[in-house]
């Protein structure tokens, strides 16, 4: 099918649009940060939520625990000297130590990453191995005394379209970017900054914009979802914020803490103070409805990896191929994964997710079966990177992506958009 694909393509002259199929599938489910019994604020278990049901699962990684050994995220090798921290001594140790309410899934590199609530530090959990890193040697907000009024405690966190991690105080002063993959760097933006329109409603009030959690969108926007209620965009060009309204439809007492999107393109809240339903709401009209049954755990944060539909872009899971009689049959899909796509700027990255140990052949042509690129390699680690350089000639287009092995048997297969 993929030699059809290739020699007929340009002749056939019937164009027509179909789903690309490297593009990622809507997470169904979250993660979730709960208290332990249901009915205290120590935000320490890791769970999954589905999000059509609202079931929780039994517990993931126990944060309590100070004698799992964490892992050092700049030299991927497990710590032997416990932290000392003088205000709360071997808690520093333990995976969630002191709580969480901001936490970030990157699907990318299948990682959790998150900050404790009173520890000036990055963590991130790794899926794949359920260790636990610590990015050592770099404070995360700069401010490791929290403020009375924990203004300068980090509870919203989330991965953007662009890929990088960011992070957002209680009091809106500090927009903190970090990088994902095999080294995270640490950024502070600045304040966010009121839109004018916003009139006496402050992002930075601690009254109706502290706490809470954020989503991102697919046109480079976040969206805070407050203690109180209340929503703010975010442009994170610009850092302003704009206040959007406050969700209704919420029972009395519910404080948003938590909040993702579900593959209908809706949000899904939580919260932290009160076990009743899981709340759905449209990012248009802010009106909640209930999910499901009563929710079993308070839950402080929820993760996943969807971004709101803006309507603003281009459907980019849609891709134009030359012939409907041409189908493309990709193999290997979950061996491999290749971001960002689409391409913006001739360079992308391959992870391999699960291949075994041995000599590989990367082959990337484009739609007529030109090779553009052929390059070998080892692999011989767990989530290995590749990173490929596409010619400064290359047009605009379709690629594909294939990786073979040392007898040229093909692996895995994927699909580019180069923009």
């Amino acid at each position: 099918m993929r030699k059809n694909l290739r020699t007929a393509s340009l002749l056939c002259g019937v164009l027509f649009s179909a789903t690309f199929l490297n593009a990622q599938k809507a997470d169904r489910s979250a993660y979730a940060i709960t208290d332990i019994t249901g009915q205290t604020a120590n935000w320490t278990y890791l769970r999954k939520i589905d999000l059509n049901t609202g079931q929780y699962s039994d517990v993931l990684l126990n944060g309590n625990d100070q004698n799992l050994k964490a892992w050092d995220a700049a030299t991927r090798k497990q710590m032997t000297t416990p932290l000392l921290d003088a205000r709360f001594g071997q808690w520093a140790n333990a995976a969630f130590g002191t709580s969480v309410a901001a936490l970030a899934f990157d699907k990318a590199h299948n990682r959790l990453y998150y900050t404790p609530m009173f520890i000036d530090q990055l963590r991130y959990i790794d899926l794949k191995t359920m260790r636990v890193y610590f990015v050592n040697g770099e404070s995360f907000t700069g401010k490791p005394q929290k403020s009375p009024d924990q203004g300068n405690i980090v509870t919203r966190m989330v991965i953007a379209s662009d890929g990088n991690g960011y992070a957002l105080t209680n009091d809106g002063t500090q927009l903190i970017r970090f990088s994902t993959g095999k080294k995270s760097q640490i950024e502070d933006l600045g304040s966010l900054v009121d839109d004018p329109a916003n009139k006496n409603i402050s992002v930075h009030n601690s009254c109706s914009s502290y706490g809470g959690d954020v989503v991102a969108d697919d046109d480079g926007n976040i969206y805070i979802f407050t203690v109180r209620n209340h929503v703010f965009k975010v442009n994170l060009e610009t850092r302003m914020a704009t206040h959007l309204g406050v969700v209704t439809g919420l029972p009395a007492g519910f404080t948003i803490n938590g909040a993702v999107v579900n593959e209908k393109n809706q949000v899904v809240v939580s919260s932290a103070v009160l076990t009743s339903s899981l709340f759905t709401l449209d990012i248009n009209s802010l009106k909640a409805t209930a999910l499901g049954s009563n929710a079993e755990w308070h839950s402080s944060d929820l993760a996943n990896s969807n971004l709101l539909a803006s309507g603003n872009k281009p459907r980019e899971n849609k891709i134009d191929l030359i012939s409907k009689n041409n189908p493309v049959d990709l193999i290997g899909n979950d061996k491999i994964s290749v971001y960002p796509n689409p391409v913006t700027n001739n360079q992308f990255t391959i992870q391999f997710n699960s291949l075994d140990a041995g000599n590989y052949s990367i082959q990337i042509t484009d739609v007529t079966g030109r090779q553009i690129i052929k390059q070998d390699l080892v692999v011989n680690s767990e989530s290995q990177l590749q990173i490929m350089k596409l010619p400064a000639t290359a047009a605009k287009g379709i690629y594909m992506v294939k990786v073979t092995d040392a007898k040229g048997k093909a692996v895995a297969d994927s699909k580019i958009v180069v923009q």
